[in-house]
């Protein structure tokens, strides 16, 4: 009785009771689990000289990383995860404005602490195969495992180009699938059905920059290559990188 009585009174003090904070820790979780699933797939794929991981497994990880980010906090703050969608809904009307750069932030935030958790988790497989340094580029970088960057041979203009149209596929898609004129998906598995959607993207345009779909999922992670030792190189184009990230 006594057990039961502390962990109720503790669960009264740690309840969250204003709205729009319960939203930005729900979007903080969802978007934390979103990229330390993504990440984490591209660190094992990386790492480990795709022994333990292949593209394949970094497009499912990142997919489903998506299904696991709305099962955590749609329910309580949509489980935007990404600023493109905030953006959307505030266009569509469905959001309104004054959170959006509230939710753009978090979202960056969660990015942040994601890859630090992920370097963490794979700190000694990230030393070890980039021989005791953290390279931008050649054949032992590891800053790709974290931001996404485009191959070689792609210009800015069409690195660009490559992100408005995935970016607004994803957003279509998903805007498709909430809408209740069109076929409905059966309740319950719209988090899988937008993982689906995620995963034909990134099969279909992965290949020019890695896929981000996310300026979060991509600023984020940047910065914290920057402050985490790979220096300022990680904000520049560099000839020789040899592959983009893997998106999500």
């Amino acid at each position: 009785m006594g057990t039961t009585s502390l962990l109720t009174r503790v669960q009264r003090l740690l309840r969250v009771r204003n709205q729009l904070l319960r939203e930005c820790l729900a979007e903080l979780l969802a978007t934390f689990v979103l990229i330390a699933i993504t990440l984490g797939s591209s660190a094992q794929k990386i790492t480990f000289y795709e022994t333990k991981g292949t593209i394949l497994t970094s497009y499912l990880g990142g997919a489903l990383a998506v299904m696991a980010g709305i099962h955590t906090a749609g329910g309580v703050s949509g489980a935007h995860m990404n600023p493109a969608f905030s953006l959307a809904m505030c266009l569509l009307e469905q959001f309104p404005w004054w959170k959006f750069p509230i939710y753009m932030a978090v979202q960056t935030l969660a990015s942040f602490i994601a890859s630090g958790a992920v370097y963490a988790l794979y700190y000694d497989a990230i030393w070890y195969y980039g021989n005791g340094t953290l390279s931008v580029s050649g054949p032992r970088e590891t800053a790709s495992i974290f931001a996404t960057y485009p191959a070689d041979h792609i210009s800015l203009t069409n690195g660009f180009v490559d992100q408005v149209i995935g970016t607004g596929v994803l957003i279509v898609g998903v805007l498709g699938l909430m809408d209740p004129r069109n076929k409905p998906v059966p309740k319950g598995l719209e988090p899988a059905v937008v993982a689906l959607l995620v995963l034909g993207i990134e099969c279909s345009m992965g290949a020019n920059c890695g896929c981000p779909l996310n300026p979060a999922r991509d600023l984020g992670p940047r910065l914290f290559t920057y402050a985490a030792g790979w220096g300022p190189e990680v904000f520049r184009w560099v000839e020789g990188r040899g592959r983009g990230g893997d998106g999500g």
